[in-house]
């Protein structure tokens, strides 16, 4: 199995639960969310920096995990443009990704914040995304398509 395999996007997965889940969130109080816990980590700034206009930008781990998303489902959409086995296997672990970022989702509280949200999202685009391009260009090379109009 190649490397062209691996869905990249379970790094993105990996970061938020690394940076969520395991940084630290833990309480003594049983009753305490561990959604609003997680959303005060999100929102926590790594840097600021002092913009022309007079105004500050923040730079938060929300922001991070969203940036490393978008970069990442960029590349797996352009690794969606190649047709091979290693594709196909890509797109069922991609299709495994998603399936166990949505239950993440739905069953642990700290994923319950709008950044895990937007990860989800952004899989979900990755796996339909990755499955249409597949198909165009397998159509394309294979030239079933006949004239497109």
């Amino acid at each position: 199995m190649s490397l062209r395999a691996i869905p990249l996007t379970i790094i993105a997965f990996v970061l938020y639960n690394v940076v969520v889940l395991f940084s630290g969130l833990g309480t003594t109080d049983p009753t305490a969310d561990g959604g609003q816990a997680a959303r005060a980590l999100l929102a926590t700034t790594i840097f600021s920096v002092k913009m022309i206009s007079g105004g500050t930008w923040d730079f938060t781990w929300g922001d991070l995990i969203l940036l490393v998303t978008l970069i990442i489902l960029f590349v797996e959409i352009v690794k969606a443009t190649y047709t091979s086995a290693s594709g196909l296997i890509d797109h069922g672990l991609s299709m495994l990704v998603f399936v166990a970022v949505l239950i993440e989702f739905l069953v642990v509280p700290q994923a319950a914040t709008s950044v895990f949200f937007l990860l989800l999202i952004a899989l979900l685009i990755d796996v339909v995304a990755g499955a249409i391009i597949s198909i165009r260009v397998a159509r394309r090379d294979i030239g079933f398509g006949g004239i497109d109009h």
